[in-house]
Formats: structure tokens, sequence, C-alpha cells
């Protein structure tokens, strides 16, 4: 199925759109989290600490991938008229948003790595990985596509939906 590919959202929009996208996230996780404590008896928070780490990004991953594949919008996607598409307008393939949700870790992971190797404490490692959000968004910026570079790499872009009369 193809979509049309009308404008490309502003990033202003597609900003709010993900601070939205991390309020609903938040429910994900607080359940996915419900989950795996009662079943593997974790009774402090470190317990399993990186089992519950491996498991949320397993479910955030299989939230986002299968919302691109199947509609190609999430609930905040929806709301602010926004669509995932291939470059060439079709519908994303499971590859494809598999690549582009790995992808998508990097607007904090070469921060978080910059922090850890500095060895970074409270402010300074948050600043850091601030640094590595602003950087990464601005890479929309640099090119005319105004697509991110997760979204250039894995051949992917995201187009405004006009409003339905």
């Amino acid at each position: 199925m193809q979509f049309d590919t009308s404008d490309t959202p502003t990033i202003k929009r597609r900003l709010t759109t993900m601070m939205y996208e991390g309020v609903l996230l938040f429910g994900v996780v607080a359940i996915a989290g419900l989950i795996f404590s009662p079943i593997f008896q974790q009774r402090h928070a470190l317990y399993l600490r990186h089992a519950l780490q491996y498991w949320l990004f397993f479910v955030i991953g299989a939230y986002f991938i299968w919302f691109w594949v199947h509609s190609g919008q999430t609930l905040p996607m929806k709301t602010w008229r926004m669509r995932l598409v291939t470059l060439d307008g079709n519908a994303v393939t499971f590859k494809r948003a598999l690549a582009r949700y790995f992808l998508a870790w990097l607007w904090f992971v070469p921060g978080l790595a910059i922090a850890w190797a500095l060895d970074a404490k409270a402010w300074t490692s948050l600043a850091i990985v601030f640094a590595n959000v602003v950087a990464w968004a601005l890479t929309a910026r640099i090119h005319p596509s105004q697509q991110f570079l997760h979204d250039r790499i894995a051949g992917t872009k995201l187009i405004e939906i006009s409003k339905s009369k």
C-alpha cells in the first residue's frame, strides 16, 4: 500500500510527539514492570536489574515495531497526524521498523557511553546526554529532507497527514 508522501512534519511537531510518546511509554513500562516483578519474584530493585532492563528494551521495541508495521502510527503519531513510511511512500516492513528502533537509540546511547567513560556524575552526565540529544535533533536541520538521521539510515521517513474532512 502506498501513502501520499506530503510534507515533512516540522522538527518541533516531531519532538512534541516524542514527548507525548514518553508519557504513554511510562504506562507501558509500568505495566511491563508489574508483569516482570511477580513472575521473577523481584522484591528488590537491584535484584535481576539487568534482566528487567532487557525485558523493557524488548517491550518498548515490540510496542513501536508493532505500530509502525501495522499502521505506521503510534497513538501520538495519530494525534499529531504523522505516519512512518518508507522513502518511496510504502508501508514499513518489519526489518525496517526493527532497524529504525535500534537506530533511534542513538539519540541517547552515545551520550550515555561518553558520560560513563568520563565517569561523569549527576548533572554532568545529564548535560552530556542532553547535548547528544540536541546534536541528534540538529541532524534534521542539515539535510534537505529534514528527516532525522536514524530515519535516513533506516530508509524511512515521517510524513504529515492532511486532516480528514
